[in-house]
């Protein structure tokens, strides 16, 4: 006896639409987040939505800065037969890899304006206390960073973010949030990308992103996420 699904496209039409509705759901929650995070920094809306596209579209350019050569060791294996056996011989030698350090636009540069623009506005106080909570970020970052072969180097992703928002509660209960954005987005660019530069060739990538795991990934998110958890 043979048996039919019946209502199988009926079935991935509805799967389909739940599934659409959700990604909308969790888009919207987290635009939602960003926006209340920048709200509280003291962005209008307006504003907000420039750095969104901005960070959005610069996500996709990286600015070459500068390129460091390296030797690397290669391992060739030579055949040679002797008297019918065959015999691999590893013969080492040193080729030259060339890396190509950019700095991302909307992972790195923007956020970095931000984070000027805010110690611009603030008092020679809060200054002051957002460079002893970057100091404080990167030191943590820079101690949880991992390299990553072909890769380059990689946090986990939670870390940053906490150390911010806890050093800013720390250095200023009353009023954590520009503390909090600075030292997370500053402290993780210094922490994990910049403090571990002399690394990079021996990654053996093409290209080091200073911020380019993405727009809203790595340093973005980092100080959106600082700030949420300050403001909790």
């Amino acid at each position: 006896m043979s048996r039919r699904t019946g209502y199988l496209q009926h079935n991935f039409v509805l799967f389909a639409i739940l599934l659409a509705v959700l990604f909308i759901v969790v888009g919207l929650i987290f635009f939602g987040a960003i926006s209340v995070a920048f709200k509280n920094i003291g962005f209008t809306p307006e504003i907000i939505f420039l750095i969104l596209i901005a960070s959005l579209l610069g996500s996709f350019i990286d600015i070459p800065l500068f390129k460091i050569k390296t030797d690397v060791p290669v391992v060739r294996n030579e055949i040679v037969k002797w008297y019918g056996v065959t015999y691999r011989i590893p013969q080492f030698e040193y080729g030259e890899t060339i890396t190509t350090v950019a700095v991302n636009v909307g992972g790195a540069l923007i956020p970095t304006g931000v984070c000027l623009f805010l110690l611009i506005k603030s008092a020679a106080s809060m200054i002051l206390l957002s460079l002893i909570g970057v100091l404080a970020v990167s030191i943590v970052t820079h101690l949880v960073a991992r390299p990553v072969k072909g890769q380059g180097i990689t946090t986990p992703f939670f870390i940053p973010p906490i150390a911010a928002a806890v050093s800013a509660v720390i250095l200023s209960p009353a009023h954590p949030i520009t503390i909090a954005y600075v030292s997370g987005v500053l402290g993780t660019l210094i922490g994990a990308d910049l403090s571990n530069l002399r690394k990079i060739p021996s990654l053996g990538a093409q290209v080091a992103s200073i911020g380019g795991a993405g727009t809203f990934d790595g340093v973005f998110l980092t100080g959106i996420i600082a700030v949420l958890l300050a403001g909790l």
